[in-house]
């Protein structure tokens, strides 16, 4: 949002005249509660998993799915899963605090405000060398984790457990969303979209009680964009701001 049959499927890509697979996530169509979700699982130990916002030669914002592609192709990589991942101004930078490369982009914001992302508690998705985790905003300026990529986003879906206090079940505020959650050691991240529209509490609960995920953050809706070409998915629509994927060798 600018700011204002159940089968899992595997992608391996094999690399040319190296010893090694390299990984991608594994998507999946499931139903929860009535609804159509599909969800990506991707793991700390096997995947490479980071953020993407501008060219680093041109500053200009990647802003699609391809661009991010042809941006890895020159260093024999690919993009083999990807979303978009936080809220963004008119220009396409971040609304909230983002990491690229150990490099901050724009600060932590900790304060009340309008809109979906001011809904708080809000958190951060911090990925970090062997593990990626959803962190709450204020637990995240105490702590301040050594993030190698973060993007900040709101609301929290699920907090230690348990749902966000402002979520209401029978809520007629529907939408295609979409959103991450982690587990508790930071070994397995899920991202999920709806294939139809959904309320937050109904989002919420999918991350908490199919998936399990103690900790659960909300990226957006309407512009709520997967690319999974293992499953056929390529979703297109308007320019995205950061974008979060896993990168395979060629």
């Amino acid at each position: 949002m600018i700011w204002k049959p159940n089968t899992m499927w595997r992608l391996i890509v094999v690399v040319a005249f190296a010893p090694f697979f390299a990984h991608a996530a594994d998507c999946e169509s499931i139903q929860f509660d009535g609804a159509r979700y599909t969800i990506c699982e991707v793991h700390a130990a096997e995947d490479t998993l980071q953020l993407f916002l501008n060219d680093p030669v041109s500053g200009t914002p990647l802003a699609s799915f391809d661009n991010v592609d042809a941006h890895l192709t020159g260093s024999d990589q690919k993009l083999s899963f990807g979303m978009n991942a936080g809220m963004y101004h008119q220009d396409r930078s971040p609304v909230g605090h983002y990491v690229e490369n150990n490099t901050a982009k724009s600060p932590l914001i900790t304060s009340e405000g309008p809109g979906n992302f001011g809904l708080l508690p809000n958190g951060v998705f911090c990925i970090r060398a062997g593990r990626a985790d959803v962190i709450e905003t204020l637990a995240f300026e105490q702590n301040k984790p050594d993030c190698t990529f973060a993007t900040q986003s709101g609301p929290m879906l699920v907090i230690n457990g348990a749902l966000h206090p402002k979520f209401l079940d029978n809520s007629d505020s529907l939408f295609i969303r979409n959103g991450v959650g982690t587990s508790e050691n930071g070994a397995t991240t899920w991202f999920a979209i709806s294939d139809e529209p959904v309320n937050f509490h109904q989002f919420a609960r999918l991350f908490r009680d199919h998936l399990g995920a103690p900790q659960a953050l909300y990226f957006d809706g309407n512009i709520s964009r997967l690319y999974a070409p293992g499953i056929g998915r390529h979703d297109g629509g308007f320019p995205m701001g950061p974008i979060v994927g896993v990168v395979t060798q060629k």
